[in-house]
Formats: C-alpha cells, structure tokens, sequence
C-alpha cells in the first residue's frame, strides 16, 4: 500500500486488506513522506494486521519509484497494490488470484470497481459504462482508451518484473499496460470488488493532466508495442477525441476544444461525433443536471458503503452485481 497524506482514509483502506477473504502472505505500507501524520495512523492500524507486515516511513519519492520499491521489497507469483484511499471488497484477492490460477496467458486479473466520495456514498461504478474486454485488450487501451482502475488489479509478478514503473512517467498505470498489454493476456471478472475513492486531493480529477500524461505514455510504449508512426498517431487523435468527450462530460467546454481540434480524426463513429456536437451547445446548467442526475441514480442504485460491524458491504439495492 502506497500511502500519501490520506490520514482520513487509510485505517478503512487497511482494514479492507485485513478482511480479505484470501488473506495476503504478506503486507507492506510504504508512506512517502506524508505531512499529515498518515504513518502515526498507519502505526496503530497495523496492530491489528493478521499476517504478516511492515510500515517503512521515508520521504517523499513519488508514486512510481514507491511502487518499484514495493514490488523490490516482496516476494511471491502475485502482487497487488491498493491507494491508501481505495478499498478492496472481502472476496477481491480471492477472486482474482482464483483467475490467474486458471489463465496461464494472463499477465494479470481485473474488473470493475466503484466510485465512491469522502463519505462513502456510491457516486458511480465502471459497471455502468466502461466496455472491459477480456484477452487481448490493445484495442481497448489504444482505440477505445478505457484501462483498468488500479483497485481492481492483481499482477503476475514474472509478468511485472519485465517491466515495473516508469519513474518518469506522470501517470503511473497506463504506459505500464500498454506494455504488459504486448507481453500476455489481460484476464477479465465482471464483478465488482473495489472501489477508487474520488475526492478533492486526487490527482486524476485533473483531467487536462490525465489526458496529457496518457498522449505521452501512448508515444513512450510506441516502440515496444511495434507501432508505426501513422498507428501512433490514429492512436492519438483517438486519445485527444476521448479526452474531449471527458472533459465536455465534467462542463469544461474551453479545455476541451482544445483536445478536440488535435482529435477529429479520431471520433470511434459518427454517432459520437454527434454526441460531442451536442454536448458542445448544450447550456452548463443542463451539463450540471445531467451530472447531478447520474449521481443520484448511483446513490439510489448502490447505496453506500460502509464498514459497521468488522465488514465491508453495500447498503443499496444491487448487491447482486458484486
């Protein structure tokens, strides 16, 4: 677990490791020189682990090189890594590690996760919108551009090894697929068994920077996954299109134009073309009200999440869907 200034929400995170139905063999917290007394937090929490682990508390390196350290400093065929903010549903290791058990070509196991706010209220779930695929996911991640949330995701460590983090790279995930997309299988559980905490300190609610850092991991995984130039840049013009149409969702119209302009060419269909023209001369009053209204049908729908009585459980309507 990577922990950076979430003193608000790291005990639940580490609580949702301790109530894996498959316990890990071994846990280890890595805080990078947090400022909000995160690791005294931490410190306290970890009495309570029943399996083994380690808190290391240093200063701050960044995400990337924090991961790397973590897959140095363990051992085993899995690994698997959870932001001190997000939470794992009690049967998420079993499930995942069940698939890589029965997917040799796997080089890891995914699926679909929830979005819940500061309070734990269910604001949307990927169930909702996101086409996983299952297999060889390279059209996924470079024509559709959707990728596995890292809640969700178990690796298979030989897999991983081969390439680990890009401590360079500004966002830490993606560039890491694409490669590992070229070496193996992505395995696929539609069940929902995470969930990705989206408040006000995370860094991916900058969408601008999210877009821009994806063009540059899209352009450093070009080589390795044998692109042409003219595939590269289709690839891009369809990262720029999807970027707009993410932005345009969120009312930021000014920002992406910008995207746009570079994406044209990379509209998926003309069906698409047609929702962002629409979405483009659509008053923001109506964007806030859609928003508003996909919110509320979340909550209606999920419910919240909450942690009473020692277990992590839904208390909406459709707990069939985990």
């Amino acid at each position: 677990m990577p922990s950076y200034n979430h003193a608000a929400f790291v005990e639940e995170a580490l609580r949702s490791v301790f109530r894996q139905s498959h316990a890990p063999a071994r846990l280890l917290v890595i805080d990078d020189g947090s400022r909000d007394g995160s690791p005294r937090v931490i410190g306290k929490v970890l009495e309570d682990c029943p399996f083994p682990c380690e808190l290391i508390a240093r200063e701050n390196r960044g995400l990337c090189a924090t991961l790397n350290e973590g897959l140095s400093k363990t051992a085993g065929r899995y690994f698997a890594y959870l932001g001190s903010d997000d939470l794992w549903l009690p049967g998420f290791l079993e499930a995942r590690v069940a698939l890589l058990e029965a997917r040799a070509p796997a080089v890891l196991a995914y699926g679909h996760a929830l979005l819940v706010d500061e309070r734990g209220m269910v604001t949307d779930c990927t169930l909702d919108w996101a086409r996983y695929h299952d297999g060889d996911v390279r059209p996924m991640l470079l024509e559709e551009t959707y990728a596995p949330m890292s809640p969700t995701v178990v690796y298979r460590r030989s897999a991983l090894v081969r390439h680990g983090w890009n401590e360079r790279a500004r966002l830490e995930d993606y560039e890491l697929y694409l490669r590992l997309s070229a070496d193996g299988e992505f395995a696929f559980d539609p069940r929902v068994l995470s969930a990705w905490r989206r408040h006000g300190s995370n860094t991916s609610r900058d969408f601008v920077w999210m877009i821009e850092a994806r063009l540059e991991a899209q352009r450093n995984a070009s080589g390795h996954l044998g692109l042409e130039p003219a595939e590269l840049a289709r690839y891009q013009r369809a990262l720029n299109f999807a970027g707009a149409e993410d932005l345009l969702r969120l009312g930021d119209k000014r920002a992406a134009l910008g995207f746009l302009a570079r994406g044209l060419g990379g509209a998926p269909s003309a069906r698409a073309l047609a929702r962002v023209a629409l979405r483009l001369v659509a008053p923001h009053a109506l964007v806030e009200r859609h928003k508003q209204r996909r919110r509320a049908s979340a909550a209606r729908r999920y419910g919240r999440l909450s942690g009473e009585g020692g277990r992590i459980h839904m208390d909406g309507q459709d707990k069939q869907d985990f």
